[in-house]
């Protein structure tokens, strides 16, 4: 079994631009909230920029990359706009994850196995460029098989289907999907693989992950940005490390 050290949290903070851009304002300013998770215990930031731009800018993107002193995990689409963008400002990390325009978020994670040639012709100049490529995958042992033949060096396992049933009270799919990413994320390790994990994770939800030795960091976001309208986003990631810290423990 992997030693359980720290694990290290992202904050996603897509959504606070989501409320900036329902007005068209400078207002709430990623950035800010960018520095505001850094000093309440972040160890990274995440932020995707869609096709259609509908949260995070490409603004944002030059402004995190100028700022922050902590890593930047860029999420996108495996789309050569995307692939230029990444290779410009070669952040630390690169997330490939799927993309629809009609979705609300991230549905599902990414079907590697029926695209392995595409994908690994698209993340080997990202990894040449330094940065470390993750792929966001759903719990499933084919998936994680293609992303390591691939080349990639992280996945990110889905957690949204543990979490709505979790939400929903449905006990027994809550506890089959927690089964699936467990046996993952010891298969994942098994092959070299780091594993992180994201996806709909909030107070409640949080701690049975963050047991996994294996997983080494969370990706959370649209929870602490709904959370710090109450608490204040310094005090909501306060709280979810110390969650993270206490399961870990």
């Amino acid at each position: 079994m992997p030693f359980a050290g720290r694990l290290r949290l992202g904050v996603n903070i897509d959504h606070v631009a989501t409320v900036r851009n329902a007005r068209g304002s400078a207002y709430p300013d990623p950035i800010r909230a960018a520095r505001i998770a850094e000093a309440a215990g972040a160890d990274g930031i995440t932020a995707h920029l869609r096709e259609d731009r509908r949260h995070i800018t490409d603004a944002d993107i030059d402004g995190l990359m100028e700022a922050l002193t902590i890593p930047l995990n860029f999420e996108m689409a495996a789309t050569s706009e995307m692939q230029a963008i990444a290779l410009r400002h070669r952040p630390h990390a690169v997330c490939i994850v799927p993309e629809k325009r009609e979705e609300r978020t991230t549905e599902g994670g990414l079907e590697v196995a029926r695209e392995e040639n595409r994908l690994a012709h698209f993340i080997a100049p990202l990894r040449e460029a330094g940065c470390r490529v993750s792929i966001f995958i759903a719990a499933d042992r084919r998936q994680i098989e293609a992303a390591h033949r691939i080349g990639a060096q992280v996945i990110e396992l889905h957690t949204g289907g543990f979490c709505d049933a979790h939400a929903e009270g449905d006990e027994a799919l809550r506890a089959r999907e927690l089964k699936a990413l467990r046996e993952m994320s010891a298969f994942a390790h098994s092959l070299g693989l780091e594993v992180h994990a994201g996806h709909g994770l909030t107070y409640d939800t949080v701690g049975p992950i963050a047991a996994f030795p294996e997983v080494m960091e969370l990706n959370i976001g649209h929870f602490l940005i709904g959370e710090a309208i109450f608490r204040g986003l310094g005090p909501a990631i306060a709280e979810m490390r110390r969650l993270m810290d206490a399961a870990r423990a």
